[in-house]
């Protein structure tokens, strides 16, 4: 047996791998091994989730943004950049637009835009709630203070995604200016697991300057924190940014990954995100085959969502668009799925505390 097929059979058995081992399994990947994880990561995957897909509808609520991250279309700096706001009104249009469709988790994503303050955003999530009991809502919404964050869990918000995007702080100073903090991203991702949110971190495969050895850190950050979701997507450059000339991360090395993550969090939510399906034509359905099990098509105005440009070529159009179910389904029915509408809440407890070091 090579030394990468028993570090993958490892990771199957026990579900944990040391950071050491995680960096060679990434280092010595083969096909071998990609098939053996994805195989049982699948099989993991049936076993909790009974091979249900979550579909989410996602709401991109705006394109202005504070920060300016080096790898990102939307950040402030960016001045060829066609910028947006949704107002309240328009956010629960689209919320009805979705009820109607049977989606039942809405994901309310933007920049961080100031304008969204405290106030604004307790009563949009406080009107959405009351409108639509049955549904759970997400936000992602970046860095916010605690109290930000305990308000508008109060107001009725049950999720928060927040990428980590790298758990090695240099890499994190290198993919961001000096005035973002990576203490302060982890504090924010403590912040929102002590309130109660059901909790999502992810990060970038192939970000620039990224290792084996930072991925296998990122890994091991996210066994420890075990969060409820975890969404990772390769990187793909925007024209626009101090990274624009750099190669896109691999769509294999990304469905590798998936399947990692699927064996150490066997019961976490897994998106296949846009990024997969926008870097392969099939690599939403192949993240599926190897352990994802949520897609999160777009349910913002038509006339805005190419405004919500973070990297190149974004897809949201086709079966992207949360409007086009039947596509949808179809795709995701021909890979060999059940397309559920359901909330689909992460069997992972939500408990406060967990070790993140």
């Amino acid at each position: 047996m090579t030394a990468v097929m028993e570090l993958a059979g490892r990771l199957a058995g026990s579900h944990d791998l040391s950071q050491e081992e995680l960096a060679g399994l990434i280092r010595l990947r083969s096909r071998e091994s990609a098939e053996f994880l994805k195989e049982q990561a699948a099989a993991q995957c049936r076993r909790y989730y009974h091979g249900k897909v979550f579909l989410r509808g996602l709401i991109e609520i705006s394109s202005i943004c504070r920060n300016d991250c080096l790898y990102c279309g939307i950040r402030k700096s960016n001045q060829a950049a066609d910028r947006y706001r949704l107002d309240k009104e328009q956010i629960l249009l689209c919320c009805r637009r979705g009820h109607a469709l049977g989606y039942r988790t809405f994901v309310l994503q933007g920049g961080e835009d100031p304008w969204f303050n405290d106030d604004r955003m307790t009563d949009i999530v406080s009107a959405i709630r009351r409108e639509f009991p049955d549904c759970a809502i997400t936000l992602s919404l970046g860095e916010r203070s605690r109290e930000s964050y305990q308000r508008l869990f109060d107001a009725g918000a049950d999720r928060y995604l927040l990428r980590h995007e790298t758990a090695s702080e240099s890499h994190y100073h290198y993919l961001h200016p000096a005035s973002m903090s990576f203490q302060n991203r982890m504090e924010c991702l403590r912040h929102l697991r002590e309130t109660g949110y059901q909790t999502g971190c992810g990060f970038m495969v192939g970000s620039p300057g990224q290792t084996a050895e930072h991925l296998a850190r990122d890994l091991r950050f996210i066994k420890q924190f075990e969060p409820h979701m975890v969404g990772i997507g390769p990187f793909l450059s925007h024209k626009d940014t101090p990274f624009a000339s750099q190669p896109g991360g691999s769509v294999e090395l990304t469905l590798y990954l998936l399947s990692i993550i699927r064996l150490l969090l066997p019961r976490v939510l897994l998106p296949a995100t846009t990024a997969l399906g926008t870097a392969s034509a099939d690599g939403r359905e192949e993240g599926l085959r190897c352990g994802a099990n949520v897609v999160m098509p777009n349910l913002s105005p038509p006339d805005v969502r190419e405004k919500y440009n973070l990297y190149d070529n974004k897809l949201c159009t086709g079966a992207e668009a949360a409007e086009s179910l039947a596509v949808l389904k179809k795709r995701i029915g021909e890979a060999g799925f059940l397309v559920s509408m359901e909330r689909g809440d992460s069997l992972i407890q939500t408990t406060a505390g967990n070790n993140m070091n």
